[in-house]
C-alpha cells in the first residue's frame, strides 16, 4: 500500500467513526455538526465517500467470491403479526427462529449485523 492509499484508508476510517458516532449520539445531523464544528454538507460528503467505499468493497468481495451478491441477501416478508404489532416508525423488526429483534433505525449497522449473525447461528 502506498502513502496515498494509506491516507485514503485513514480518512475513510475516521469518517466512518464520525458517522457511527453521529448515529449513536441520537442527534440530528445539524445538531451533531454544530457540536463538532463542521458544516452539514461536509458530513454528507464524508457519508457519501464512506458509502461509496462500502459499495466498492462489496463489489471487490463479489468479484473474489463464487457467490453472487444477489445470493448474499435474503428477501424478508412482513408477516401480519409483525406489521400489526406495536412497532414505532423508524424501527426495524426481524423475527428469526421465533425470536423477535426490534431496533431503532439509528442502531449501528455493524452491531445489527453482528447481532443477526449470532442469532442466526442459534
Amino acid at each position: 500500500m502506498n502513502a496515498k492509499n494509506a491516507m485514503v484508508e485513514y480518512r475513510l476510517s475516521s469518517w466512518l467513526k464520525m458517522v457511527q458516532s453521529r448515529d449513536s449520539s441520537g442527534l440530528s445531523v445539524k445538531e451533531y455538526c454544530e457540536g463538532i464544528g463542521i458544516a452539514p454538507h461536509v458530513y454528507y460528503y464524508r457519508l457519501k465517500k464512506v458509502r461509496e467505499a462500502a459499495c466498492d468493497e462489496l463489489a471487490r468481495v463479489q468479484n473474489n467470491s463464487e457467490v453472487p451478491v444477489s445470493e448474499m441477501f435474503t428477501e424478508v416478508e412482513l408477516s401480519e403479526s409483525i406489521s400489526s404489532a406495536n412497532i414505532q416508525r423508524n424501527q426495524v423488526c426481524f423475527e428469526v427462529s421465533g425470536l423477535r429483534l426490534t431496533a431503532g433505525s439509528e442502531y449501528p449497522v455493524d452491531k445489527l449485523t453482528e447481532l443477526f449473525r449470532v442469532v442466526s447461528s442459534l
